[in-house]
C-alpha cells in the first residue's frame, strides 16, 4: 500500500522544511574529512557555542535545516514546485468549495507537489462533514429514530470520495515510478563514483584525464534524484573522491589552480546572491532560493584553494544565518497573528453560547437566531488559523456551542411540529363542519355557524407547510360554496319577502298620494298608522332594501310639514318598532333591546365626560373657537342621551 512506503518515498513530498529541522545523521561511506568539510565543521562548532541570547538557533541547526530540505529535493527534483502553489485558507471554505479546490489541484498541478494542500483540504472537509453528520444524527434521533438505524450520505461527500480516490490513484502511480527512477539514478551515481576513483590510477595524459573528470562532473549534475536514505552518504563519497582527484592534480598546479579560481568566482556569486536575499521582502521566497544556492554550493561547485576556503564558507554561512533569523521572526509574527485569531474565535464561540442560552419560544425569533448563527459560523471560519496547540480544543469548543444551539433549536421545532399537527387536526375538523353544512338551507342556523368556524380558523396557529395550501383551499371552497348560495338566496328572496315587498310597494303608492287634511292631531295619527302598517309587513328581499329609504324620506317630509320635532319623530318611529317587538311575542327580543339601549346610554355618557374633562385643560374663555366647538359637541351628545333615555322609558312602559 502507498501509506506503507519507505520514508525515502514519503519525504519526497513532506511538508515545509521548517517541519523537520533535525540534523542529518553522519553515516559516511568512507571515514574522511576534506579540507572544506573541516572548515564547515569548524564554523558549525563555533556557532554552536554562541550565547542563546545572541540567536535563537545556532548555525549548525540553520545549515542542517537547509541540508535536510536539499536532501528531500534531491529525492524529487520537482518537489520544490509545491512551494509556488499557494496554500489557501481551507478552514474558511465550505465543503463544496473544498471539493472544487481539490479537483483543480489534481487537474492543474503535479501530483507530488500538492500533498500539503490535499492534506489540508481533507482535514477541513472531514471536520465539516463530521459536524454535519452529527447534526443530521441528532435531528434523526429527535424525530424518534433509533440510533442503530441512522444512515446518512450526501452528494458532496460522494464527490469528495471520488476526487480523493483519483488523487490516491495518481499518487500511487507516481511513487511507483519514482521508486524505480530513484534506484536507477542511484546506480548511475555509484557508477560515476567508481569511474572517479579510477581516474587517479589511469596512465594517460593529464589533460585527457582532467577532461574526463569534467565530463564526470557534468554527468553527476544531471544524474537525477536518489533515495533520501542514500543522499548524504553518496554525496560525501563523491566529494571525497573529487578532493582526492584535486590532490592528485597537485602535480599539475596550473589545472588545479585554474579550477580553484573558477570555483571561487562561482561561490563568490552565490555569496553575493545570498546577501541580496536578506533584503527580499518575501522571506519564504528568499529561504527557498537559499536552499537552491546551498544545493548548487554542495553539488555543482567544487572546492576552492585553502587560503579562501574558510573565509568564503563563513561569509556564506553568515548570509544564511541572517535569512534564517528573519524567517524565525516571520514565524514569531505568524504566532502573534494566530493568537489574535484565537481571541477572535473565542469571542465568536462566546456569542454562540449566549445565543444558545437565549430563552425564545417563537418561530420568527428562531429564524433571526438561525441567521445570526450562520453569520457567526461564517465569521469563525473566516477568522483564520489559531496556534496548533489549541486548534483541536478551539474546534471542539466551537462544535459544542453550535451543537448546543442546534439541540435547543431542534427541541423547539419538534414541539412546534407537534403543535402544528394538533392545529392540523383542529382545522381538518372545521373543514368537516364546513363541508357538512355547505348545502344546508337552514340559513338562520347555519350562517352564524359558518361565520364562527371562519373566525375559529383564524385563531388556530400554523400547520405543517406541506398541508397548508391544500387544507386552506378545501376550507375556502366549502365556505365560498355556502355563502355563494346564501347570496343567491338573498338576491332571489323568499316568497314571504316577495309578498312583503309587494305590499310595501302598494303602501308606498298610497303614501305618495296622501294629502294632509289640516287637522294636526288627525294627520299625525294617520302618519303613525302608515308607519305601523309598513313595519307589519316585515322584511323584503335583500336586493330590494332600497325601498326602506324611499319610505323614510316621504315620512320625514310629512312630519316636517306637520312641524314635528326631530326628537318626536324618532320616538314615534321607535314606538312603532316596539309594537313589532311586542307582537313578535319573543321576550328575548325585548331584553336584547334593553341591553342595547343601556349600552348606548353608557357610551354617550362616556363621551360627555371625556369632552368635559378636555375643557378643564383648555385655559380659555367661552369665546375661544375651540371651547365653543367642544361645548357644541357636549350639547349634541346630551340631546342624543336624552333621546336614548326616552326610548328606554318607552321600553319600560311595556313591562
Amino acid at each position: 500500500m502507498l501509506d506503507q512506503k519507505d520514508s525515502n518515498l514519503h519525504h519526497a513530498e513532506e511538508n515545509d522544511a521548517s517541519d523537520h529541522i533535525e540534523g542529518d545523521k553522519e553515516i559516511a561511506v568512507e571515514q574522511t574529512t576534506t579540507p572544506e568539510t573541516a572548515a564547515e565543521n569548524k564554523t558549525e562548532e563555533t556557532a554552536g557555542q554562541a550565547s542563546p541570547d545572541a540567536v535563537e538557533v545556532n548555525d549548525a541547526e540553520v545549515l542542517n535545516e537547509i541540508d535536510e530540505s536539499n536532501a528531500e529535493d534531491a529525492e524529487d527534483e520537482d518537489n520544490v514546485k509545491r512551494h509556488s502553489i499557494p496554500v489557501l485558507d481551507y478552514h474558511a471554505m465550505n465543503m463544496d468549495k473544498l471539493v472544487n479546490e481539490l479537483e483543480k489541484l489534481i487537474k492543474n498541478e503535479k501530483i507530488q507537489a500538492i500533498k500539503e494542500h490535499v492534506d489540508g483540504i481533507k482535514y477541513e472537509f472531514d471536520l465539516k462533514y463530521q459536524e454535519l453528520l452529527e447534526e443530521k444524527k441528532e435531528e434523526f434521533l429527535n424525530d424518534g429514530g433509533n440510533e442503530i438505524d441512522f444512515r446518512y450520505t450526501s452528494p458532496v461527500k460522494q464527490k469528495f470520495n471520488k476526487v480523493y480516490g483519483e488523487y490516491r490513484e495518481k499518487r500511487n502511480a507516481y511513487y511507483k515510478n519514482l521508486e524505480q527512477n530513484l534506484k536507477n539514478n542511484l546506480s548511475k551515481r555509484q557508477e560515476i563514483i567508481e569511474e572517479l576513483k579510477g581516474l587517479i590510477n589511469v596512465e594517460e595524459d593529464i589533460n585527457t584525464t582532467y577532461k574526463h573528470f569534467k565530463e564526470l562532473q557534468e554527468r553527476w549534475k544531471v544524474a537525477g534524484p536518489i533515495p533520501r536514505m542514500n543522499y548524504n552518504d553518496v554525496w560525501r563519497t563523491y566529494q571525497h573522491h573529487v578532493e582526492r582527484f584535486y590532490d592528485f592534480l597537485d602535480i599539475n598546479r596550473d589545472l588545479r589552480d585554474l579550477d580553484f579560481k573558477h570555483n571561487l568566482e562561482e561561490k563568490e556569486k552565490l555569496i553575493a546572491r545570498a546577501e541580496e536575499l536578506a533584503e527580499i521582502p518575501d522571506i519564504n521566497t528568499a529561504f527557498r532560493e537559499l536552499q537552491s544556492l546551498h544545493k548548487i554550493w554542495k553539488e555543482e561547485i567544487g572546492p576552492v584553494d585553502r587560503e579562501h576556503r574558510e573565509d568564503v564558507w563563513n561569509r556564506f554561512s553568515e548570509a544564511t544565518r541572517a535569512i534564517h533569523e528573519r524567517r524565525q521572526d516571520y514565524f514569531r509574527n505568524m504566532d502573534e497573528i494566530h493568537e489574535q485569531n484565537l481571541v477572535r474565535k473565542e469571542e465568536i464561540i462566546a456569542k454562540i453560547n449566549d445565543i444558545a442560552n437565549n430563552e425564545i419560544d417563537a418561530h420568527s425569533q428562531w429564524q433571526r437566531q438561525i441567521k445570526e448563527m450562520e453569520a457567526l459560523r461564517e465569521a469563525f471560519f473566516n477568522a483564520g488559523r489559531v496556534p496548533r496547540k489549541v486548534n483541536e480544543e478551539t474546534w471542539t469548543a466551537f462544535k459544542t456551542a453550535v451543537r448546543k444551539f442546534n439541540r435547543r433549536k431542534n427541541e423547539f421545532y419538534k414541539a412546534l411540529k407537534k403543535d402544528q399537527q394538533d392545529n392540523l387536526a383542529k382545522k381538518q375538523e372545521l373543514i368537516r363542519i364546513a363541508q357538512e353544512n355547505k348545502d344546508s338551507d337552514e340559513w338562520e342556523v347555519v350562517t352564524p355557524l359558518m361565520k364562527k368556524i371562519q373566525s375559529d380558523w383564524k385563531k388556530i396557529g400554523h400547520v405543517p407547510r406541506k398541508y397548508s395550501d391544500r387544507i386552506w383551499k378545501e376550507f375556502k371552497a366549502a365556505c365560498n360554496h355556502y355563502f355563494d348560495r346564501l347570496h343567491k338566496h338573498k338576491q332571489d328572496g323568499s316568497q314571504e319577502e316577495t309578498e312583503a315587498y309587494n305590499a310595501k310597494e302598494a303602501l308606498l303608492d298610497r303614501l305618495r298620494k296622501f294629502q294632509l287634511t289640516g287637522n294636526h292631531d288627525e294627520d299625525i295619527e294617520t302618519v303613525k298608522n302608515f308607519i305601523s302598517e309598513w313595519r307589519s309587513y316585515g322584511r323584503v328581499p335583500y336586493f330590494k332594501k332600497n325601498i326602506e329609504g324611499k319610505f323614510n324620506k316621504i315620512i320625514d317630509a310629512l312630519f316636517k310639514k306637520l312641524n314635528v320635532a326631530k326628537r318626536d319623530i324618532e320616538l314615534i318611529k321607535y314606538g312603532n318598532k316596539l309594537e313589532v317587538l311586542a307582537n313578535a311575542d319573543q321576550e328575548d327580543l325585548i331584553n336584547n333591546e334593553i341591553i342595547f339601549i343601556r349600552r348606548k346610554i353608557d357610551e354617550v355618557k362616556g363621551e360627555i365626560r371625556q369632552l368635559e374633562n378636555n375643557l378643564q385643560f383648555i385655559n380659555a374663555d367661552d369665546n375661544n373657537p375651540i371651547v365653543r366647538e367642544v361645548n357644541k359637541n357636549i350639547n349634541r351628545h346630551k340631546e342624543t342621551l336624552s333621546l336614548w333615555k326616552a326610548k328606554l322609558a318607552q321600553l319600560r312602559e311595556m313591562d
